[in-house]
């Protein structure tokens, strides 16, 4: 049976589902930026300490998707993304009675352990229903979904946090998550029907060492992990950068952020009609230059001094194309690879993505000079990355 002919009924349900289970990640990140600040006051410790949740959750992510695609692959789509699923819920209250900073970093890892199989199965089970350029159609309208979280999340979170404390921020995800896992329970479809791959760490690791000797599924991966790792070197600085540098309030903040998920998303749907008549890998070479350049000009206005009125609308151009690069990678990379490995090929994408996420947010918080420039060096330095190493590897 071909991809196409086993696609649901239902690609707004299965979007919709499919993306709110992708979005726990962005919704975990971004609706509690608002409260780092204070956090590092409540907790007496310093702002290099508590950006390392963030980067304990990127490289939770990176580890929890090694075992999850395999998993997939092994006993279907639905199990492991339940399981997971149910431990975001869990760790998401944990996180509301964290005491100190060392807690809520060791939470907010097993707390990224639950994201993983939104994030990893979610992708194999696009790949699993729909063919190579439609693929690219659906991982837009998965953008769609997912861009709706980094606009709402940090400004739900700073009004949150002036009513009711950062607490309930966690607990809002944990109940946010029942509901999705329920939804998944109940009207999610198994897309994975066989072969399946047999389980062993040998074989597992076998499957992630000829991937990464696939020029093309490396390339086109690279071509959005490595931007990806500017867009988390920007959400682990932007809050020292727009509240603590600059003096806007978590609530100004919040609108501020949300400005550039807006802008990503007007583009995850511009590029829904592009691919009606050029080739994802052909917007994404479009798409990933534009977001080097820009990343070239933030940074230089950050070299610069310049205040927000021009730091503002370069990290919304900046950002923006990411809503092309994104869906047109992930498409291109998975097109490369056979439906029985999906899970597992998925969880890598993840792994490298997140990986790079976690060292940028690091690097963030070690590089931390009290200026925009650890923020916007990162950022120019990972979109320019992206588009070099694709043009490398991949020659079509």
């Amino acid at each position: 049976m071909t991809p196409s002919t086993r696609a649901p009924a239902s690609l707004a349900r299965l979007t919709l589902i499919l993306g709110s289970l992708t979005a726990f990640t962005p919704l975990a990140v971004d609706m509690y930026l608002p409260a780092l600040p204070g956090l590092a006051r409540e907790f007496a410790a310093p702002d290099g300490r508590i950006e390392l949740t963030l980067a304990a959750f990127f490289l939770g992510l990176a580890l929890g998707q090694f075992f999850t695609g395999p998993l997939s692959d092994r006993f279907g789509r639905l199990k492991p993304l339940f399981i997971s699923s149910l431990i975001f819920v869990l760790a998401s209250a944990a996180c509301a009675f964290a005491s100190n900073a060392e807690m809520l970093i060791a939470l907010r890892f097993i707390q990224a352990l639950g994201c993983c199989g939104g994030l990893v199965i979610g992708r194999a089970m696009v790949r699993d229903l729909y063919p190579p350029q439609e693929m690219a159609r659906v991982f837009s309208l998965l953008m769609l979904v997912l861009g709706v979280a980094p606009i709402l999340a940090p400004l739900l979170g700073g009004y949150m946090l002036i009513w009711f404390g950062w607490p309930s921020i966690f607990g809002f995800l944990s109940a946010v998550g029942v509901i999705v896992l329920a939804a998944a329970v109940m009207l999610l479809p198994e897309s994975h029907h066989g072969p399946y791959r047999p389980l062993s760490l040998l074989g597992t690791l076998k499957d992630y060492a000829g991937f990464f000797r696939d020029r093309r599924f490396m390339g086109y991966t690279l071509a959005s992990a490595l931007p990806s790792g500017g867009m988390f070197a920007y959400i682990a600085g932007s809050p020292y950068v727009f509240i603590e540098l600059h003096g806007l309030a978590p609530e100004q903040y919040a609108w501020v952020f949300g400005s550039g998920a807006f802008g990503l998303i007007g583009l995850s749907q511009v590029n829904s009609v592009l691919l009606r008549r050029f080739t994802a890998a052909e917007v994404l070479s479009f798409a990933g230059g534009f977001a080097a350049l820009a990343g070239i000009v933030l940074f230089v206005f950050a070299w610069m001094g310049l205040g927000l009125v021009f730091l503002i609308p370069a990290l919304i151009i900046c950002i923006a194309p990411m809503g092309m690069v994104m869906p047109n990678a992930g498409a291109t990379a998975m097109a490369a690879v056979a439906a029985p490995r999906a899970g597992t090929a998925a969880a890598l994408m993840g792994i490298i993505q997140f990986g790079c996420g976690g060292i940028a947010a690091a690097l963030v918080g070690a590089l931390h000079d009290g200026t925009a420039m650890p923020m916007a060096g990162l950022i120019a330095a990972l979109m320019l990355a992206g588009f070099v190493v694709r043009a490398i590897l991949v020659r079509e």
